[in-house]
């Protein structure tokens, strides 16, 4: 039995979702005596205040604010076992999934704005979050996937090039005339797919013979790609609904809806059991939703900005924002790629 505290019961927490956040998301804290004996509630995140967005005895809606604590949401003297992820990296501007090598090491992007070079077009973090340049001379930065060779490719938006970088990060043309070329996905076979955001899904054969592999309707920013286990092609191309598609192709080129019903979605990776994890709105929540193999959303977690994710080899979620890096211990095994 919880202790009074000036006539009022400590704050029972009864639930809290999602699981994860980064600074700047929000966790809906679910209870009784969430106020305990003050006008409103009390949360922190270790000593940290946290702004309440809604508060109430029942249901309270806390902002993660900056320097939060890992894991140590407190409501008036209850605790409760979160995860909040940490800024590894920032002043840069991703727009799509970073890329991991198979060292862990972390790559991501300083795109720009459209036809403009920056000093640096892709950054690498290494294991002690040590962020340096990696390529240098390269036009708007897009899509980052290491293929079984282990080069890095990238796609430019602006040139419609597609580059392979060797882990030197010196640079030489891969392919040419890839329209509007943003997300970047291999299949198991080598193959390497690019999403032309005007609307269509290249192919490019490791002899780099170049096939249309899907159209679609065009996108407003990006299409994002990722595969599953059985070689299905996952496309998003966030448009202005808040109620977009995540498509499904099969290896056959067959295009299908696999979920409706989430708001300017982006980056996607799949975990090993399969569930897929994008970077969209799910009923007015921003952040990373898990939809399960047979269709079923929730947000899993919190956060706003968020372009894209990845998982690393010690089954943390690396988390890009469009300026920072984030990492989430969330113990989620990714599926390997290619």
């Amino acid at each position: 039995m919880a202790l009074p505290t000036n006539g009022k019961n400590l704050p029972r927490i009864d639930q809290v979702t999602p699981v994860a956040a980064i600074p700047g998301g929000e966790f809906q804290i679910r209870g009784k005596d969430l106020n305990g004996a003050a006008a409103r509630p009390d949360i922190r995140f270790g000593e940290v205040v946290a702004p309440i967005i809604v508060g109430s005895d029942s249901m309270v809606i806390a902002r993660v604010p900056e320097g939060a604590s890992i894991g140590e949401l407190n409501v008036g003297g209850s605790p409760w076992t979160c995860e909040i992820g940490i800024q590894i990296a920032d002043s840069l501007h991703p727009v799509n999934n970073p890329a991991i090598d198979a060292l862990g090491n972390i790559y991501a992007t300083f795109s720009g704005a459209r036809g403009h070079k920056t000093p640096v077009a892709v950054y690498k973090i290494d294991l002690n979050y040590s962020v340096r340049p990696f390529v240098t001379d390269l036009m708007n930065a897009t899509g980052l996937a290491f293929g079984a060779d282990g080069a890095l490719y990238i796609s430019s938006r602006y040139e419609g090039i597609i580059y392979q970088a060797s882990g030197s990060g010196d640079l030489s043309v891969y392919c040419e005339g890839m329209g509007t070329a943003t997300g970047l996905a291999f299949d198991r076979r080598g193959n390497l797919f690019v999403g032309d955001r005007s609307g269509t899904i290249f192919k490019i054969s490791p002899d780099r013979q170049i096939y249309v592999f899907a159209t679609l309707e065009p996108s407003v920013a990006a299409y994002h790609l990722a595969f599953d286990e059985e070689g299905n092609l996952y496309v998003t191309g966030p448009t202005t609904s808040s109620f977009d598609a995540i498509h499904r192709i099969s290896p056959a080129g067959e295009v299908s809806v696999f979920y409706r019903g989430v708001g300017r979605p982006q980056g996607m990776a799949f975990d090993t059991d399969g569930n897929l994890y994008c970077c969209a709105s799910l009923r007015g929540r921003r952040g990373v939703v898990r939809i399960t193999p047979g269709g079923d959303a929730e947000l899993f977690l919190s956060g706003p900005n968020i372009v894209g994710l990845a998982f690393s080899p010690s089954r943390a979620m690396i988390v890009a924002t469009n300026n920072a890096i984030f990492r989430v211990d969330a113990g989620i095994k990714g599926r390997l790629l290619p």
